[in-house]
């Protein structure tokens, strides 16, 4: 290996690295009480090397919301991508695929969706944005695919395959928003994965012929 290839395989862990630590923070403290002091400490970095890295707080959490999203579109294709499975079914396995995406991180997951309109997000640089906008879009693809198969195999109603992929991510974000404020009164209740499975039965069931 090269100089150079040793150099930037380097960089690409110490930036993981800064992101793990960024995790743990955000995780522990929320968006407002991490600081880019705490999180250079827990990584064992000196500020001025994280900045190198992310230029400010904003930055660096929407990069964990890219990893997020990256998640999840790995979950939402391995559910499109199995084979012998029936369209009806992949519906079905998007409540599993998308509880997998809550529990990767539900903290980062509840901002992420708090950030979808917030002043974060416009504060964003273009490349970030886009990168962020991107992977949403190639999510609801992925999930208006599964109904565009039903659809043209004659199995599901000829409703628009991506305002049903949008249903889904409606209906899975406002689960995840509802569940979290009800957790500060009974934090061991969890009813998200129940009431997730019975939301997507009933829109298969709506979509099915």
């Amino acid at each position: 290996m090269g100089v150079a290839e040793r150099r930037a395989r380097e960089k690409e862990q110490r930036r993981e690295a800064i992101l793990d630590a960024a995790k743990e923070i955000f995780s522990r403290k929320g968006y407002q009480g991490a600081t880019m002091e705490e999180i250079a400490a827990r990584a064992e970095l000196s500020p001025a090397t994280l900045y190198l890295y992310f230029d400010n707080k904003s930055q660096l959490y929407a990069s964990l919301n890219v990893k997020m999203l990256a998640f999840l579109c790995q979950r939402v294709e391995q559910v499109a991508g199995q084979e012998g499975l029936e369209p009806l079914e992949k519906v079905r396995r998007l409540a599993q695929a998308m509880h997998d995406v809550y529990t990767f991180d539900p903290l980062i997951l509840t901002n992420v969706l708090h950030m979808q309109a917030s002043q974060e997000l416009m504060d964003l640089s273009p490349e970030l944005k886009e990168q962020i906008n991107s992977m949403a879009a190639r999510a609801l693809q992925v999930m208006a695919g599964i109904f565009q198969q039903g659809i043209d195999q004659g199995l599901f109603r000829p409703y628009h395959p991506v305002a049903l992929a949008d249903l889904v991510w409606s209906v899975f974000s406002g689960l995840v928003l509802w569940e979290e404020s009800k957790r500060g009164f009974a934090p061991e209740k969890d009813y998200l994965q129940d009431t997730l499975e019975l939301a997507i039965e009933i829109m298969a069931r709506g979509v099915s012929k």
